[in-house]
Parts: C-alpha cells; structure tokens; sequence
C-alpha cells in the first residue's frame, strides 16, 4: 500500500498499524520496556520518500505502574493505543510550535513525585495526549467524552525524574523539540504501549 498506514514501522505490529489514521504523517512511538515498567523510549517517525523516517531516541518515564488496555482513573498506569496529538500548552510561554498552545498559570504543579523528587517545572510544557479529551480545547479543560471513571488528562510532560500517574515524560529540551516538530497539517499522532502490546 502507498499510504503511511500501510507501511511498516520498527516496533509497531498489524493490529496497532491499522490504527493510524491514513493521512497521518507524523508518528511519535512510545515503548515501554514492559507492562509493568515506568521506564519507555520516544522516537518521532516522519513519512518521507515512501517510508517512516525515525528521528532520535529519547528516555521517557510512563505510569508507576505500567501499562494497559483499559485505562482508569487512578490505577497508576498509562493507556495503550493510537491516539491524536491536537493541542498543547504550559507554565511558561510557547517555546515555538504549530500547535494550539494555550499558556496559562493553571498548569503550576508542586509537591513530590513517587520517588521523592520535586514535581515543579513539570507542566512548564505539555502536548495533550487525545485520550478521553475533546481535541481542540486546552490540555486542562476537563471533558471526558467517556465518562470520568476512564481517566484524563493524559499529556507528554516534561520529566522530574520518575514515575508518572499516566503521563509520558521526557526532558525539557526534548518536550521543546517535540513541539517544535509536531505539526497540525499532518495529522501527528501517538502510538503508545509497552513492546509486547505494540508488536502484538
């Protein structure tokens, strides 16, 4: 097939592939090291010359306590699956993306993270993962298109070094070159999983 949905990415199997809308042409890959690991890898995929072009891979945290296919509110692990990448926004001002980016005070965060480490400069940028969310609104607006019990507010947020209650961390320079990249006009979305859920 000609269109990216048909094509192969490393990593990825048949069932999760279908997934991706076909007029995608950004893919970012979250792997989990496994079902019941914090501990994930990020890589950008871009459609170029008939193939998915990776970029470089980055150290992520996910959930405390892994992954899974039906994702509630509360059980500390993130939701596996195909989902778009609409909106974003942060503490501190928008570092330069096509994204919607709503800047705004409501995402100061304090306190500590599982491990004991500090949690602030945490929200300080965000992408808004579509999980259980209305695109096109801010990452904090509290819609749940499923319902309250199946979680939210699922986001790709800077790393503090831990554990996340659903999210998917990675460092600020990387958060910063995530919205640099991703773009509206071509669909971007985020496969996401631990390894075996992926390739199966």
């Amino acid at each position: 097939p000609g269109t990216p949905a048909g094509r192969t990415l490393p990593g990825v199997g048949p069932r999760m592939l279908a997934r991706i809308p076909g007029n995608s042409r950004q893919v970012v890959v979250v792997t989990g090291r496994g079902i019941d690991s914090a501990d994930a890898s990020v890589v950008i995929y871009a459609w170029a010359d008939g193939g998915w072009r990776p970029g470089a891979t980055w150290a992520a945290h996910n959930a405390r306590d892994g992954w899974t296919g039906d994702h509630h509110g509360g059980d500390l692990r993130s939701p596996i699956g195909v989902f778009t990448l609409s909106d974003a926004g942060g503490l501190r001002p928008d570092p330069g993306t096509k994204l919607p980016y709503h800047h705004s005070g409501g995402f100061h965060i304090g306190g500590r993270g599982f491990d004991g480490e500090p949690l602030a400069g945490s929200f300080d940028y965000v992408v808004a993962i579509d999980y259980n969310r209305e695109p096109g609104t801010s990452p904090l607006d509290w819609t749940r298109p499923m319902g309250a019990a199946r979680g939210g507010g699922i986001w790709f947020h800077v790393d503090h070094g831990g554990p996340t209650h659903g999210c998917v961390s990675i460092s600020e320079q990387h958060m910063k070159q995530l919205l640099a990249t991703l773009d509206p006009a071509l669909h971007p979305v985020v496969v996401m999983g631990d390894a075996a859920s992926l390739a199966g």
